[in-house]
């Protein structure tokens, strides 16, 4: 088959062990964003399967129409909205979905928190300027970290992610409270942690609040400029979960209010985020790039079972087929 593997930045899953899956097949491995339907459609249609590095490529309806050679999408992980999975069957190009794990983003958060709570970038920073224990040369913003202890971390939604995020704040001595649907705050508590008594409680009293919510239309602007208002002066607000949880400029108001006083933020509504994005210019906010699931052994999971699925699929016994009536369509 000819598979071409999107968005591929750092020119890492031609390196993994999983890659020679794929031997015997035609590879093209693009390692920058294509913009804009033409483009993509002028660099895709030739391809018959394509490789999606999670959601850093929308497959629309429209590109679907332009894409005749096209007959699989092998998705790293799971489709969460970024595919037109309608569109896709109408026209005969079957979705298979992979597999993933909560290890690295739960990591991954639990660094922000605490890279962004003892002002770890910025310290590292001035020291390679040659400034000793200095977090600004700005008085007002040369200020002391704190330590996580005694305080609240508030985490809303308790899925695999948000659990292993409460077992290290519980570890560290915080008092974790959940938010989320009965079914997650009931677990919560099973778990020794407390559920929040309202969602008015929940950003009040938080030091640190994480984000672990799935993005769907029920879930999208779920956190409004009202809830992001009652957070303390020096609260940690934390995403690495979607950006689009937030309601739109909602959390660039908030922080030039102050209140939450500090963001730790992995995810944004365009990516690669813009270099003139406020978020890259604001003093409270501590920014990487979508860094949560980039890690070897993730890389190694996700592309392993993303290549098993088109080797299944070019043996003609496909497996994991998010729509099977785009198999029909291919008969």
């Amino acid at each position: 088959m000819k598979i071409a593997i999107l968005d591929d930045y750092q020119d890492a899953v031609r390196h993994l062990d999983c890659f020679r899956l794929l031997d015997g097949h035609e590879v093209r491995v693009f390692h920058n964003s294509a913009r804009g339907l033409g483009q993509l459609a002028v660099r895709l249609g030739e391809f018959e399967a394509l490789v999606l590095i999670r959601e850093r490529t929308a497959i629309s309806g429209a590109l679907l129409a332009r894409l005749p050679n096209l007959r699989l999408i092998s998705q790293t992980g799971k489709v969460s909205g970024h595919v037109d999975v309608a569109a896709a069957t109408e026209h005969g190009v079957a979705i298979v979905e992979g597999v993933g794990d909560p290890t690295a983003p739960a990591e991954l958060t639990w660094a922000l928190i605490m890279a962004a709570s003892r002002k770890i970038p910025q310290y590292a920073a001035n020291l390679r300027d040659g400034q000793w224990q200095t977090a600004s040369p700005a008085p007002e913003l040369n200020t002391l970290g704190r330590v996580l202890k005694g305080r609240t971390l508030a985490i809303w939604g308790y899925g695999r992610i948000g659990k292993m995020v409460a077992g290290y704040g519980k570890a560290f001595g915080m008092d974790v409270m959940v938010w989320g649907s009965e079914k997650s705050r009931t677990a919560a508590q099973a778990d020794g942690h407390r559920a929040a008594p309202s969602r008015e409680a929940f950003f009040a009293e938080a030091d640190v609040l994480s984000l672990h919510l799935r993005l769907n239309d029920a879930t999208r602007g779920i956190v409004t400029a009202n809830d992001l208002q009652r957070m303390k002066h020096d609260a940690l607000f934390v995403n690495t979960s979607r950006a689009e949880l937030v309601a739109p400029g909602a959390l660039e108001a908030a922080l030039k209010d102050g209140h939450p006083g500090f963001a730790a933020l992995d995810v944004f509504e365009t990516e690669p985020l813009p270099a003139d994005s406020p978020f890259l210019r604001y003093a409270n906010v501590l920014a990487t790039p979508h860094l949560g699931y980039v890690e070897r052994d993730s890389y190694e999971l996700y592309f392993r079972a993303a290549f098993q699925n088109i080797v299944e699929y070019a043996n003609g016994t496909p497996k994991n087929v998010l729509n099977p009536e785009a198999l029909r369509e291919q008969t």
